[in-house]
């Protein structure tokens, strides 16, 4: 498994209830969520490279 850093983030208390929430329904963690959905972000972007299809 690649070694992970650890990011602080602020957020107000219904955006952070609703990704709990969505966390939950998508049966992953808080972090794991957030960490697909920055990452989604990026590679929409051109950021990150697209994942290989295979």
């Amino acid at each position: 498994m690649a070694k992970t850093n650890s990011l602080g983030v602020r957020l107000q208390p219904d955006v952070k209830a609703a990704l709990e929430k969505a966390a939950k329904d998508d049966m992953r963690s808080l972090s794991s969520l957030m960490e697909k959905i920055v990452t989604e972000w990026l590679r929409e972007r051109g950021y990150l490279p697209n994942e290989p299809k295979g």
